[in-house]
Parts: structure tokens; sequence; C-alpha cells
């Protein structure tokens, strides 16, 4: 399993905003961070799942 962190998910998104980001994860269109220690991080897989979900 691999974990993104806040500027990985943004580079894989396109260096999307970070407004527009936890929107679409308020929204349900990306999965929710995991919080190890005190950052958040996000499953690499299950963030393609959500792009390849969206891409359909």
């Amino acid at each position: 399993m691999t974990f993104l962190t806040f500027a990985d998910l943004r580079a894989k998104l396109g260096n999307r905003g970070r407004t527009t980001i936890y929107r679409d994860v308020e929204l349900g269109r990306l999965p929710k961070p995991r919080k190890i220690g005190s950052r958040l991080y996000w499953v690499e897989s299950e963030i393609d799942a959500a792009m390849a979900a969206a891409a359909e």
C-alpha cells in the first residue's frame, strides 16, 4: 500500500487547489485521507480507483 502526501496528491491531480481537493473529499469524489501521527495521507490505489470512476 502506497501513501500519498498532500503534495503528492496535488501533483497527481494536476496541481488542483487545496480547497478544490478538500471539497471533492467532502462530496465523496475523492476518498478521505488517513491520519498517521499528525499528518494526513491518501492511499494511492483508492485515488486511482476514484480517478477511474470519474473518467467513466
